[in-house]
């Protein structure tokens, strides 16, 4: 089965990071990667610009409206992703925490639904 892990934290949490601070980051999840590529249940991940930075659109209505920034303000933004394929929602959660972004953020799990439909 196929779980996506939606990567939410406080960007005001990283803002004073150095180069050398990002860096080591970088290390923590590249390992964090290898120990999924290693287990097989890899699919993929993403690394996203600030929230800040993004286009919302809707098209609710009829009418096509589009938004420089995100849906929402909130604190907390979604930084990233990672879709693993593991057996169980048991299986998803162990390598959830296991995720650096477990230590300072929240991680959403979420199933697939596409062979739902």
């Amino acid at each position: 089965m196929r779980y996506t892990f939606l990567l939410y934290s406080n960007p005001a949490d990283f803002a004073d990071l150095t180069p050398e601070d990002w860096a080591k980051e970088k290390e923590v999840y590249g390992a964090y990667i290898g120990a999924l590529q290693e287990a097989g249940v890899f699919v993929d991940t993403d690394w996203l610009h600030p929230a800040e930075t993004a286009t919302t659109i809707t098209l609710k209505d009829g009418e096509k409206r589009v938004q420089d920034g995100p849906f929402a303000e909130t604190k907390e933004t979604l930084g990233g992703f990672f879709a693993i394929d593991v057996p169980d929602l048991d299986a998803a959660l162990a390598w959830a925490e296991k995720c650096p972004a477990a230590k300072h953020g929240k991680i959403e799990i979420r199933a697939s639904a596409m062979g739902d439909y």
